[in-house]
């Protein structure tokens, strides 16, 4: 995409002498206009959709954002349009975030007469939603062509069932209230955008029901059952008994024990890089957390914002063989398959359910290893504030989540007080 300086036609014959002329893969396109003005606020306007990374239409060769709507446009077009729209505002979890609940929200906007939707509906619509689509499946399209409804033709009680049914999974059950009220979230502002634009006369999505906000909150509190996660000296066996015959099983250890000893999601495990460590030859060490798996291996931001942590002795070890032994250097990601993919998550938690049986030990998630860390430093004594640090929380949530692992602090502050009332 290129866009050109104005030129002035010579001579006195021309109505529209001033023209902006641009270059739409590899196409010359160009416009006329009466004044310079006029022709300098439309080739500013090109530059700035150009900077802004939005998609073109390849028959007008203009923004697809400035093309006419049809009175008739389906809701699965205007899905795209919108997040052709917002997409280079957006963050990569962002972007993840609204393909996910639009892909959701799409099968459900459909004529009550309408066929089974294909299998591969919703793979299709994750594919084929984002500005840059990837390969889609033809038959899914055509299904949503000939199913999916008008924007015109979208009542208030047609979305209030819709609303009802975002918060509940393919098999039924809830979602969680976090995830479902994302999922409306993105998709009121869909709907509402095309109101703004006149695409739509009235606001036909229902307000949300009363008390839901106040539920959500309550639900959203949620503490870690500490009794079930492992102590220190489990995981350490763990740990010893994940490397088998197998040659991924010692990745997968030490994965876990980053996660374990450091605290860190298992996005952030996989996105480790060599160059954020420093592992000293004596004493501890320290991680830096710059990034994590947002969608499929694409890095993007941790989910809290970059962090360091400190790392024990044990874990300096580990990675330092680690790294010697697959000469790792600078940008280098630490954990990869034979095939420079990203090991498998399912794979990565059957080789610790294995450890875990093997040692006697309960199931846990491999996101439980972080929750394990927090509560351990917790254990220890370390401060709030420091362990919120290295979890990237902020204070109140690191208590509103481990509250259980701070039981059996009130003796001890009682006894401190009772130090100090007792001075001379």
């Amino acid at each position: 995409m290129s866009v050109f300086g104005l030129q002035r036609r010579a001579g006195e014959r021309h109505r529209r002498p001033w023209v902006v002329r641009w270059a739409v893969t590899g196409r010359q396109r160009s416009r006329s206009f009466r004044t310079r003005a006029e022709a300098d606020r439309y080739r500013t306007a090109l530059l700035v959709a150009v900077q802004r990374g939005e998609p073109f239409d390849d028959s007008s060769g203009e923004p697809v954002a400035w093309q006419p709507l049809p009175d008739d446009l389906r809701a699965h077009h205007w899905a795209r349009r919108w997040l052709a729209e917002q997409w280079p505002e957006w963050a990569p979890r962002t972007r993840v975030s609204a393909v996910e609940a639009l892909s959701r929200l799409l099968p459900l906007l459909v004529d009550p007469s309408a066929a089974a939707p294909p299998p591969s509906l919703r793979r299709h619509l994750t594919a084929t939603l984002p500005p840059t689509p990837g390969t889609g499946d033809p038959d899914a399209e055509r299904w949503l062509d000939r199913s999916i409804l008008q924007l015109g033709q979208l009542t208030r009680p047609l979305l209030a069932a819709v609303d009802q049914r975002l918060g509940v999974a393919d098999d039924g059950t809830a979602l969680g209230a976090a995830t479902a009220g994302r999922f409306r979230k993105v998709s009121r502002a869909c709907i509402r955008r095309a109101v703004e634009l006149g695409v739509l006369d009235v606001d036909p999505w229902p307000p949300a029901a009363r008390g839901r906000s106040s539920r959500k909150a309550a639900r959203t509190r949620r503490q870690v059952s500490i009794r079930q996660l492992p102590t220190p000296q489990t995981m350490a066996k763990v740990l010893d008994a994940m490397p088998s015959h197998q040659p991924a099983s010692r990745t997968y250890q030490v994965m876990t024990a980053v996660a374990y000893y450091a605290g860190l999601r298992p996005s952030e495990v996989v996105m480790l890089r060599a160059d954020a460590l420093e592992l000293p030859d004596d004493g501890w060490g320290r991680l830096y957390v710059t990034e994590a798996d947002v969608s499929f291996d694409e890095p993007g931001e941790p989910k809290t914002g970059p962090r360091s942590v400190p790392i024990p002795p044990r874990l300096v070890v580990m990675l330092r063989e680690w790294v010697g032994a697959g000469g790792h250097r600078g940008q280098d990601l630490l954990f990869r398959t034979r095939t420079g993919m990203r090991p498998r998550a399912s794979n990565w938690s059957r080789a610790l359910h294995r450890a875990l049986a093997a040692c006697d030990a309960p199931p846990m998630r491999i996101y439980d290893c972080r929750h394990a860390a927090a509560t351990t430093w917790l254990r220890a004594g370390v401060p709030l504030g420091d362990v919120a640090k290295r979890m990237g929380h902020s204070v109140e949530t690191l208590v509103s989540t481990y509250v259980g692992a701070l039981e059996g602090d009130e003796a001890l502050a009682n006894a401190r007080i009772e130090a100090v009332l007792s001075r001379d």
